[in-house]
């Protein structure tokens, strides 16, 4: 038998020590994706796969809920928030949820962006107040304001949803 099979690999009993100038293994060539190369690839598919779509009804009257849908193959992976009133021409961004894999994929923005190009003339604030999306809307230069600045033409909520809420 010749014992390489159980040749120690400690530091201790090696013969030789390892020269300075060998530089450490390479990952396999088909191995995970680290860093920049990661980072690019959700981007682009951020940019070429999620769909958006909106739960705005045609021909709806008056503001309310609604929501913008980040779709990607049959599965949901964000969603926008808002109120919209198109008699005072202001929108209330109130929620952003998106999957911690494409936070910082530049989805949120582009999110934001396609809500703005959907409903041009529009004037968008947020009542957002969590860092991250504090920070997405500093970037996008939507303000901030409190929860209680309503739109006088929003409608009334009965006393019976405010208290099950």
């Amino acid at each position: 038998m010749s014992g390489d099979h159980a040749r120690p690999t400690s530091a201790l009993f090696r013969a030789t020590p390892a020269p300075a100038h060998e530089a450490p293994p390479r990952a396999a060539r088909h191995g995970r994706r680290e860093g920049f190369a990661r980072r690019l690839r959700r981007r682009i598919l951020a940019y070429r796969d999620i769909e958006f779509l909106s739960t705005r009804i045609p021909g709806d009257p008056g503001p309310g809920q609604e929501c913008l849908l980040l779709v990607h193959v049959r599965k949901v992976v964000g969603q926008v928030h808002y109120r919209l009133c198109t008699s005072c021409a202001e929108g209330v961004i109130t929620g952003v949820d998106i999957d911690a894999r494409f936070l910082a994929s530049g989805l949120p923005t582009r999110a934001l962006s396609h809500l703005r190009s959907r409903h041009p003339g529009i004037t968008w604030r947020s009542t957002l107040t969590g860092r991250t999306t504090r920070d997405l809307l500093r970037r996008m230069r939507i303000p901030t304001s409190s929860a209680s600045s309503a739109c006088v033409h929003a409608p009334a909520v009965p006393e019976a949803l405010q208290s099950a809420g």
